[in-house]
């Protein structure tokens, strides 16, 4: 009963979060950064084995009625189980913050994805092998003996998450998040030790029922609050990675002005007498204080997903086509596409007749041609 409850529930679940990190996935990689990308596709696909794993389980022991200790049943828990860490492992670099990185990615970031499946699949193929031709014909050898392949990279990831994750929320300022890190860690530990502790040895302290009821609950808390955990970092690399690209640019731009500064006033006192040398710097100067101050009026300009679509399709068709051409591209009335005209211009401080000159101009220079929903031709 518990374990068609633990199946039914993961398989559910976890099917359903994978499906939506695909279309996540699928709408983000042409916008977002490819490393970041990669790192929320390996974590769709380590949920999707989970749910894959408990439905096969889900369908053997409910429709087929076989029983969950059948061995061929235990090799495909440790199957989806080894799976599911390999891609755990592949989306840890992808996790980003500005800590060092701990040994586990750096041991994954020196292979290429290719060469480092390759070299999961052949030490734990031949870890596999030797514990199925071991138990496989053997009745004395428990499930509990043949999950002991998966302890050590279950314990190695737990360590390898805890950490980035617990690093990546910290360099977010979200220090908070550290207490249900470390919560998602020692459920990983209980659900693994809960694997090979053997039932003779638990029926002296609790009866079989409750001890599966426990490890189920366990099972079920740590993937709710891992994809818990993975949501809210997906939260953070959508909403934060532009902000976060527009501080990078105005830290840049700034240390480079202030170099620039330093070296015109040397120039200035060691000799006078290169004013072309000093004017040119002067003038490269006023350029980076003038991109500096763009870059401070950007940040402070919050513009609505729907005005940056407006945006981007007027400065795709705004030269070809009037605003009643592109309002019923975007299958919208013409007085709420001027609406939202009227908020954009008041929101970026445009006036006067060359107000539609000035909006394409904006769209083009601050790269919000990317957010368009409709085609020129």
């Amino acid at each position: 009963m518990y374990a068609h409850i633990d199946s039914f529930v993961t398989a559910l679940v976890c099917l359903l979060t994978a499906f939506v990190i695909q279309r996540i996935y699928d709408k983000e990689r042409k916008q977002q950064n490819p490393t970041t990308i990669s790192g929320i596709k390996w974590f769709g696909l380590a949920i999707f084995a989970w749910g894959i794993g408990a439905l096969v389980t889900l369908v053997a022991t409910k429709y087929f009625e076989i029983s969950p200790q059948v061995k061929w049943l235990v090799y495909w828990g440790v199957f989806i189980s080894l799976i599911n860490s390999l891609f755990i492992l592949l989306s840890l670099p992808s996790i980003e913050h500005q800590s060092k990185r701990n040994m586990i990615v750096q041991l994954v970031q020196r292979f290429s994805i290719k060469e480092f499946v390759m070299l999961y699949s052949g030490i734990f193929s031949m870890i596999a092998f030797v514990f199925i031709a071991t138990s496989y014909t053997n009745p004395d050898i428990s499930s509990s003996f043949i999950w002991l392949i998966d302890i050590p990279i279950s314990l190695v990831v737990a360590l390898a998450l805890l950490y980035e994750l617990n690093s990546a929320f910290i360099n977010r300022n979200m220090r908070f998040m550290y207490l249900p890190c470390f919560s998602l860690f020692v459920l990983i530990i209980i659900a693994v030790s809960h694997r090979i502790i053997p039932y003779e040895l638990v029926q002296e302290f609790i009866s079989l029922s409750n001890w599966s009821l426990f490890g189920i609950i366990t099972a079920i808390s740590f993937k709710f609050i891992f994809i818990l955990l993975f949501s809210i970092l997906l939260y953070s690399w959508k909403f934060l990675s532009e902000k976060e690209q527009q501080q990078s640019e105005f830290v840049m731009l700034e240390a480079e002005r202030n170099t620039l500064q330093l070296e015109n006033e040397k120039l200035q006192i060691a000799n006078e007498s290169h004013i072309d040398t000093i004017q040119s710097l002067t003038k490269k100067l006023k350029k980076q204080e003038q991109k500096v101050s763009k870059m401070q009026e950007a940040s402070k300009i919050i513009l609505s997903d729907r005005q940056k679509e407006v945006l981007a399709n007027l400065g795709i068709c705004g030269e070809k086509k009037s605003y009643t051409e592109i309002a019923e591209a975007m299958h919208i009335s013409v007085d709420g596409f001027q609406a939202h005209i009227y908020q954009i211009k008041k929101i970026l401080n445009i006036s006067g007749s060359d107000g539609k000159e000035q909006l394409i101009a904006y769209a083009t220079e601050n790269k919000l041609l990317e957010y368009a929903t409709i085609a020129c031709k």
